[in-house]
């Protein structure tokens, strides 16, 4: 056995620990350019004394990442805190690699960009998530959106880990059900994808069984009612725990599909994922079952659908939970029949199916995806 992990050089957890931010970070820089998502004024309750504030509306963009650079040399900022969902986390990510890198993000990125390889360590990052979801607070890379080429590709070092990582479950309290539900389910996904990969290990299935757990039966209160404090510390945790588990066992064929769909389409990533997910996990487990036989990731679905029912049944838990919860299908986002095979095409170059626990047809992965449609 063989492995490695990776994670935050320091993480800390705790309803109320924003407020440890300004002591943590010291030592890291003069001037702070705090990355937000929609609402900057949110920057407040860092009380920060030097800090410069850029939002990120929407995915993060290449054409903003450059602006987020621009201004961070301009305002002659050293170090880059990432304050909101995913997509702040990555864009400040992206940021704080780019402030110490000549060039564009399309330089370095993953499968569509130049192939130049990051030369220098990231800028001091430190990751503050407001949402449940991505565990971008404890990853190595930035997956931003490349319209021109209609895809999402990640920027990727092992610098650009976050130094500090602050995760308040209080911050989530805020978040409407739709969102909760969403990103709750892109934690599931990425506990599950990790859980099953070709990569996964001792520690990070520890970290996944643990989540897992946690999100069976936080997901549901918090959902329900945003201001349970219990369901929303465990669902941060869980959260944590994705980015520390995909971050070192990678994902699979869920997050595959999700490259090219959130390159094509305004359709948020946690979405996306959550109407996936009972599709490529029916799936999977079908061709495990056809093809692989004696592979013990058979057993691993079991033991996932033990933890979600009670059964060694996933599949049905994850549709049910799906369309309790209102996840819309991937018609919504504009996605139809006529778009399945550029999706399709894509989806089998895209990094995270490498780690899928099999190489899907693309008869299979034209199925899931017209599934999800």
């Amino acid at each position: 056995m063989y492995f490695e992990f990776s994670t935050a050089a320091r993480v800390i957890f705790g309803a109320g620990s924003i407020r440890e931010v300004r002591g943590a970070a010291k030592g890291m820089g003069s001037r702070a350019l705090v990355v937000t998502g929609s609402t900057p004024e949110r920057a407040s309750c860092l009380n920060l004394s030097n800090q410069v504030v850029f939002p990120i509306r929407g995915e993060p963009r290449i054409e903003r990442i450059r602006e987020g650079v621009r201004l961070a040399h301009e305002e002659q900022c050293d170090f880059v805190i990432g304050l909101g969902g995913g997509s702040a986390m990555d864009a400040g990510k992206a940021i704080a690699i780019l402030m110490t890198n000549s060039g564009e993000p399309l330089d370095y990125l993953e499968g569509v960009g130049a192939g130049k390889a990051i030369a220098y360590a990231s800028a001091p990052f430190v990751a503050i998530p407001t949402t449940a979801g991505t565990g971008s607070e404890a990853t190595r890379n930035a997956v931003l959106t490349c319209s021109q080429r209609g895809v999402k590709a990640s920027l990727r070092h092992p610098s650009m880990l976050p130094r500090l990582a602050v995760v308040d479950p209080e911050l989530t309290f805020p978040l409407p059900a739709e969102i909760t539900a969403s990103t709750g389910l892109d934690a599931l996904t990425q506990l599950i994808e990790a859980f099953t990969s070709i990569r996964a290990n001792p520690v990070t299935d520890a970290l996944c069984v643990d989540g897992i757990r946690r999100v069976e039966d936080a997901l549901p209160q918090a959902w329900r009612d945003g201001q349970n404090a219990q369901a929303r510390t465990d669902m941060a945790l869980a959260s944590l725990y994705g980015g520390m588990a995909l971050a070192n066992a990678g994902l699979g064929a869920v997050h595959g599909f999700a490259a090219p769909i959130g390159g094509m389409f305004a359709a948020p990533h946690g979405a996306v994922c959550a109407a996936l997910l009972p599709y490529v996990t029916e799936m999977n487990i079908h061709a495990l079952k056809a093809r692989a036989g004696e592979s013990e990731v058979v057993g691993r679905y079991a033991a996932i659908g033990g933890i979600l029912s009670g059964t060694d049944d996933p599949v049905t838990w994850l549709r049910v939970v799906c369309r309790d919860m209102g996840i819309p299908p991937l018609r919504a986002y504009g996605v139809e029949q006529r778009h399945v095979s550029e999706i399709v095409e894509k989806a089998t170059r895209a990094s995270s199916m490498k780690s899928n626990p099999i190489v899907l047809t693309r008869e299979e992965l034209t199925d899931v995806l017209e599934s999800a449609i």
